[in-house]
């Protein structure tokens, strides 16, 4: 593992404001330092690069738990933990697809995550182009037998990322529906704003009662050829796929502490999700997260005065087939009452434009700097309320906790999401700084306030 430690320095630099300044003229210093600071970009390469993908179930999520030790171990952290929790698993196996008629083709397609396999001779049939969802919802029950159900909806770019919200659906509940049309497979184009032919994977749940058929997502370009193609005449295609499940496997949550000075019993939860799917090396969904998070938890860790409150940096350890936000919460269900806010860093390492904070938050006096702390990074504070945390605190917040999100630029993120594209190389390092510039500033006047995010939410 390469390490370079920074502490001293940064120790040295701050000792002196650190122990007498204001929350917010240490805030500002914090934030100022993660501008120049390797921290992140060191912790992203180093598991990126010595671990490579993380599925869970997996040897290289048993060799990420372990560097998730050593990384909050040598960063400084303490109170570490590791939660262990079942998880049964979905394994990828060969995958392949194929025009047959009205010419060969080979197709770039990838097996969505929790799919059946087929037959070992693999199926064939003829496709039905659906544009959307709804299209596929309104044909009747069986009429598709034999079928091969295509939907070709596309994403819109945005920057809040809410075009992948929109059209989410096509992948995680569309083979369930073709499935009750008789159709024999399902093929969706990726979730994804990307032009390359790489396919984007991600989860699917099969319906309680719905058939279960073979179901895998077309690169961009490949499911647009065959909605031209399906226009002119019959189009038949032949799917392989390879899986399986292995249903005693384990998943682990991990955390590490900076202790609070004074209230080290009120705990801030952030953090980001140890785990990726198999293809690509994880590097924005979700090593960023983790390193973003990481790196702010140790630059307040160097201070020779800790913030009042604790700030938990947690790797989740199951986001991308679920089951860390309920375990996580499950775990910690006796420390609800002093979990103060949560939040999560899982969107890649876009710079962040806005900060979005509990509802009535900024009425309080002691987080009136936050805009202008956060100004410099060219982020705004946001008036509306934060919707949530990320996948991994929802299970916090369900029980109560607050919530806060800081917003970062996706619009490019859904070309490399989930695909063999998210690689080390579509990170900006000065994007990277920014971050954790912002999530140090915020971390740092929360923990070191005496704010009641819940108090403020019920005050009338």
């Amino acid at each position: 593992m390469r390490i370079f430690l920074s502490g001293l320095a940064a120790a040295l630099t701050l000792s002196t404001a650190a122990l007498a300044a204001e929350p917010a003229d240490t805030a500002a210093a914090l934030r100022d330092r993660a501008l120049g600071d390797a921290t992140a970009w060191t912790i992203l390469e180093d598991l990126t690069t010595e671990i490579g993908p993380r599925p869970v179930g997996s040897p290289a999520m048993t060799r990420a738990k372990d560097w998730a030790v050593e990384t909050l171990t040598t960063y400084g952290f303490t109170n570490i933990k590791v939660e262990e929790f079942a998880k049964p698993t979905w394994r990828r196996g060969a995958e392949s697809a194929s025009i047959i008629a009205p010419y060969p083709l080979k197709l770039s397609i990838i097996g969505l995550g929790g799919s059946v396999p087929t037959p070992a001779k693999g199926v064939e049939g003829e496709v039905v182009i659906f544009r959307t969802l709804a299209e596929l919802e309104a044909v009747p029950d069986g009429s598709l037998a034999g079928k091969i159900a295509v939907v070709t909806t596309p994403m819109v770019r945005t920057q809040s990322g809410e075009g992948y919200g929109a059209v989410g659906a096509v992948r995680r509940t569309g083979p369930s529906i073709a499935g009750r049309k008789g159709a024999v497979a399902y093929l969706t184009r990726s979730v994804s704003t990307s032009d390359s032919r790489l396919a984007h994977t991600g989860i699917m749940r099969y319906a309680e009662g719905a058939p279960q058929i073979p179901a895998a997502a077309l690169g961009v370009p490949d499911a647009e050829q065959l909605e031209r193609l399906a226009a002119r005449g019959p189009v038949r295609v032949k799917l392989s796929m390879a899986s399986s499940v292995d249903p005693k496997s384990v998943a682990w949550n991990i955390s590490g502490d900076i202790v609070g000075s004074e209230r080290p019993e009120q705990i801030i939860v952030v953090g980001g999700h140890l785990d990726s799917w198999d293809v690509g090396t994880g590097a924005i969904d979700d090593a960023s997260g983790i390193a973003i998070t990481t790196a702010a938890g140790k630059l307040i860790g160097d201070l020779p005065r800790h913030p009042k409150r604790t700030i938990r940096v947690v790797m989740w350890g199951s986001e991308e087939t679920g089951g860390s936000s309920e375990a996580y919460a499950a775990a910690r269900k006796d420390e609800m009452p002093n979990l103060v806010i949560a939040g999560e860093s899982d969107f890649g390492a876009g710079r962040i434009y806005a900060l979005q904070l509990p509802a009535r938050a900024m009425t309080s006096g002691a987080l009136a700097p936050l805009p202008g702390l956060m100004a410099p990074l060219k982020i705004f504070v946001s008036r509306e309320p934060a919707r949530g945390g990320g996948a991994d605190t929802e299970g916090l917040e369900k029980a109560g906790v607050p919530a806060f999100s800081l917003r970062q630029d996706g619009a490019r993120y859904f070309d490399f999401h989930h695909s063999e594209d998210d690689t080390l190389d579509k990170v900006d390092p000065d994007d990277l700084q920014q971050n954790v510039a912002a999530w140090v500033a915020l971390l740092y006047m929360i923990a070191d306030t005496d704010i009641d995010f819940r108090a403020l939410k019920d005050a009338k």
